[in-house]
């Protein structure tokens, strides 16, 4: 339900700060850290599940680090650390929190220093935040499926935010968005690009299934989702076709099966649009299909997807 998805943040006990593992309650930043200001800092979401035989594993780490890495390069942040010393880092903060399962959410950001749209000294800052997380659509949401609005607020234009990027204060747009609709009392918000074409939602990519095929919008307004790359894979794997291609809103409310992808959401049903019925408004046979294989992927019981997972 609505009232339970406000995230009540349970406190790990280490957070890593520029290459230290210092207590929750000593990771403060300034109140003239410039990104507070003017948003500009980039940041991952990442998982990490506890197998069946007790192991955890982190999903697709690399995939997520290297993102991280372009992101900034992309806003132009100068990274302070290599691939290889995050990825260490996250692992070393998960066994310092014992934390079997749960969200991690490395974040780079540009510190105190001069004010302005022009930052030349403001140090760059690297922290990383591991906590407990359920489903961020929430558990009924997963099986049941959601309900959802197509957003008056408009998805960012390449050329005018860099929508590859996971750049900070591009969610302010996504946080509108999620009020607006929620407001109502729907679930999720479905945003379109400039064009008027079905984008993706205010944190997670959109597919929908019609006759068969398995369709989602191309990479050209929306982020290069992880989960979204994992669900395409396990699609073709199964031999379900895969289009990317460009969708309008009345596609969505014609398909057989909506569903939605991301690190927060993983994979969620979407049952209503616009208060017209999803297909048989509940979780379709494709939808099913996938979903249950990429949790036994993330959860270690499917050996194909092994080389997602780096062991903790």
């Amino acid at each position: 339900s609505l009232e339970e998805w406000p995230v009540a943040l349970k406190e790990s006990e280490k957070i890593w700060l520029d290459g230290r593992l210092v207590p929750w309650k000593d990771a403060q930043v300034h109140v003239l850290t410039h990104s507070l200001h003017y948003g500009l800092s980039a940041f991952e979401g990442i998982r990490c599940y506890r197998a069946d035989d007790g192991r955890s594993s982190v999903f697709r780490l690399k995939e997520h680090v290297e993102r991280l890495h372009l992101s900034a390069k992309i806003v132009e942040i100068a990274m302070p650390w290599s691939r290889e010393q995050i990825e260490t880092a996250i692992l070393d903060t998960l066994r310092a929190n014992r934390m079997a399962e749960g969200y991690i959410r490395p974040i780079v950001y540009l510190g105190a220093g001069a004010m302005g749209l022009l930052p030349r000294d403001n140090p760059p800052q690297l922290a990383i935040i591991v906590w407990p997380w359920g489903a961020y659509l929430g558990d009924e949401g997963l099986e049941r499926g959601i309900r959802a609005k197509v957003s008056s607020y408009t998805r960012h234009h390449p050329n005018v935010s860099m929508t590859k990027s996971k750049t900070c204060g591009d969610y302010v747009n996504s946080i509108l968005a999620k009020r607006e609709v929620t407001r109502q009392g729907y679930d999720e918000a479905i945003m379109l690009d400039t064009n008027g074409l079905v984008a993706e939602c205010s944190g997670e990519n959109i597919f929908a299934v019609r006759r068969g095929v398995l369709k989602t919008p191309p990479l050209v307004s929306v982020l290069e989702g992880i989960t979204r790359d994992s669900v395409i894979r396990i699609a073709r794997d199964k031999g379900i076709e895969v289009v990317e291609t460009s969708m309008t809103r009345d596609e969505l409310y014609c398909a057989d099966e909506v569903f939605l992808t991301g690190t927060a959401a993983e994979l969620t049903p979407v049952r209503e649009i616009d208060d017209r019925q999803v297909g048989a408004g509940s979780r379709g046979p494709i939808t099913k299909t996938i979903q249950s294989t990429f949790f036994d992927a993330v959860h270690g019981r499917d050996r194909k997807y092994d080389s997602w997972l780096s062991p903790v």
